[in-house]
């Protein structure tokens, strides 16, 4: 296993030193006997390569590890297997992601998708989608989809793209890498997720839009004891680069747990986007301390609006009991304050570092907890008046087809975004250690991310896969990503049988649980629907 993450500064140069030593000893054999001239060339000609990769701005890898990175694509141009068996991770999630991380390298990069002898997924494997098409196929003016959100009660409504960059905070990436998505976000017009560790110095570079993230340890601001403090808010959100602003109740990778970024890891960069201190550890506790049930939520998110001049507001969450949330919507119901936006984060959602129980079996999937909350609000007729975003392991424009025929609005995305940024899954993300400079906080390892070539691949992604997404549209005889329904999108349940998702996933009625019989209606709403209360998220 061919790991480039082990090897440390300087030792990952010692090919490089190793060739300059070479080309020196050589010549001065040629120049002492006259001899030696093949180690002469040999030697120089490694040496010219590490000078090349050390001041080449493309490849991370190669600035990280100057001669010897040249060896992993060696492999990787020899045949696949060799990448699978030598580079790749050995965790179970590589094999899902190679063929995923290949296609956004090549958008990235502006290079041909295409690819030849036909699909390598198996249609009749269990689980294969489909979408289905039209023999009238439309044509579609622009791929710059957009959305407006912000309800009534919103005066500076946010016109986002219906792609974007999920949640990843700076501390989780490096400072280039925050950058380089930034200004990736700036070139393209779309909107820039802080993550909960809020808007650091690099977001401010390039000037992109920011969706300000705001978690249970209200970082960016707080006070001293870790609480809500009203004029640190103020100051940052009324930044003009503050687009939305997004109160995390939960996370699809760890959701309801918490998290402690220990003391020496604690960067004087990071305590100051933080309100930290150094020297502490960098504590945030599983539940937020401004609220503890439904009203008190939205009458916190009213508060931010109009502590931000009513910019919009809305809250992300990964759905757990049905009930807590069909509490947060009687919670509207009765209160008459609605968020902007909801974006509902699947539990397949990634993260640096996460308990394996909760990455793997804690939380509701992103097709089922999209579906939930779409039907909810639409069930109590406020679906229109309410937007909602999409998380979870979106990486291709069929991964967006399918969220938005569900019922999402827009999409986020945090893997295909890192693997713009040149990511490799080397799995080292919670050690420091990252090849790429994607997520270290090691200066040496970081600057291998040259910022300008990155945000450019950023933004060639994000259009690339808008573009292939209005191909989909396209040829299913669509005028818009709206048009996208559940019908749309067929599943294999079987080796003998298929089912649509609008069948795997049935719609509820609009206004049908403002009606007094709900006997008719599917689970959970039938059991839990009438036991949720807006006064507190138990039943």
């Amino acid at each position: 296993m061919i790991d480039l993450s082990k090897i440390h500064y300087p030792v990952r140069y010692t090919t490089f030193f190793i060739a300059l030593g070479g080309l020196c000893f050589s010549l001065l054999v040629v120049i002492a006997s006259g001899s030696g001239l093949l180690w002469l060339l040999l030697f120089g000609l490694l040496s010219g390569v590490g000078v090349y990769d050390l001041m080449q701005p493309h490849h991370a890898v190669l600035r990280n590890y100057p001669v010897l990175g040249h060896l992993r694509f060696m492999l990787e141009f020899i045949r696949p297997e060799i990448r699978q068996y030598f580079i790749e991770s050995d965790s179970e999630a590589a094999p899902f992601s190679r063929a995923q991380r290949s296609l956004v390298y090549a958008r990235a990069k502006g290079q041909s998708d295409k690819r030849p002898f036909g699909t390598e997924l198996d249609v009749d494997a269990q689980g294969y989608e489909w979408m289905t098409h039209s023999m009238a196929p439309s044509t579609i003016a622009s791929h710059d989809f957009r959305v407006q959100v912000g309800t009534s009660a919103c005066t500076q409504p946010y016109n986002i793209s219906l792609f974007n960059v999920s949640a990843m905070s700076f501390g989780a990436l490096s400072a280039n890498a925050i950058m380089a998505l930034n200004q990736g976000a700036q070139m393209g017009g779309f909107a820039h997720d802080t993550g909960e560790g809020s808007i650091s110095r690099y977001h401010r570079i390039h000037g992109g839009d920011l969706i300000w993230e705001i978690g249970s340890g209200y970082f960016g601001c707080r006070d001293d004891q870790g609480l809500f403090d009203l004029a640190r808010f103020v100051e940052q959100a009324r930044d003009p680069q503050v687009k939305m602003i997004e109160i995390k109740l939960s996370q699809g990778a760890k959701p309801g747990h918490g998290g402690v970024l220990p003391a020496a890891k604690v960067t004087p960069e990071i305590a100051e986007a933080r309100g930290v201190k150094l020297g502490e550890d960098c504590v945030s506790p599983a539940a937020h301390s401004s609220f503890g049930n439904p009203i008190e939520l939205l009458e916190f998110l009213q508060s931010l609006r109009e502590l931000s001049q009513f910019k919009p507001v809305g809250f992300k969450l990964c759905i757990g009991h049905p009930w807590e949330w069909f509490a947060m919507v009687k919670a509207m119901q009765e209160t008459k304050i609605l968020p902007d936006f909801i974006v509902v984060d699947g539990a397949e959602g990634g993260t640096g570092a996460a308990p394996l129980e909760f990455s793997d079996h804690l939380g509701m999937p992103l097709k089922e907890g999209l579906r939930l909350v779409h039907n909810t609000l639409v069930g109590v007729g406020l679906r229109d008046q309410i937007r909602i975003g999409a998380s979870g392991k979106i990486i291709s424009s069929f991964d967006m087809a399918r969220v938005l025929a569900l019922g999402a609005d827009w999409c986020n995305s945090a893997r295909g975004f890192m693997f713009a940024l040149g990511c490799i899954q080397a799995m080292k993300c919670h050690t420091g250690e990252c090849p790429t400079g994607v997520t270290t906080q090691d200066p040496q390892r970081q600057i291998a991310l040259v910022v300008p070539s990155k945000a450019e691949r950023v933004k060639t992604f994000h259009q690339n896969t808008l573009k292939s997404l209005q191909e989909l549209l396209q040829a299913a005889g669509m005028k818009s990503p709206q048009d996208l329904k559940p019908q749309h999108l067929v599943r294999r349940i079987s080796a003998h049988e298929t089912q649509s998702l609008a069948d795997l996933y049935p719609a509820v009625a609009k206004g049908a649980l403002l009606k007094e019989s709900l006997a008719k209606l599917p689970e959970p709403y039938k059991t839990y629907w009438p036991k949720a209360s807006a006064e507190h998220f138990q039943v």
